[in-house]
């Protein structure tokens, strides 16, 4: 709880988001097109129909045709094709 606090203070002060401050991945999906992840743990597993991405506590799943990884390093990765679901395990 106390940690917890400090964070959400930290992101006050300097206007961050909460989520960026704890180490949460970041997801933004546009349209059923692009998936774009900050703050990701790698790659689990990877199939032109399913990626697995590490979150830290959470486990990223991505759905979809002709998945393909477009970009990725230490602090983002780009995912394309015709993405069907997204959901965290």
């Amino acid at each position: 709880m106390r940690r917890r606090g400090f964070t959400e203070k930290l992101a006050q002060i300097f206007d961050l988001p909460a989520d960026a401050v704890a180490g949460l991945p970041l997801i933004e999906l546009i349209g059923d097109k692009q998936l774009r992840v900050e703050n990701h743990r790698g790659i689990l597993a990877y199939d032109p129909g399913e990626i697995h991405i590490g979150g830290g506590k959470v486990a990223i799943r991505v759905k979809g045709l002709e998945l393909e990884l477009k970009v990725m390093n230490a602090g983002e990765l780009l995912i394309t094709g015709q993405i069907f679901s997204v959901s965290l395990e």
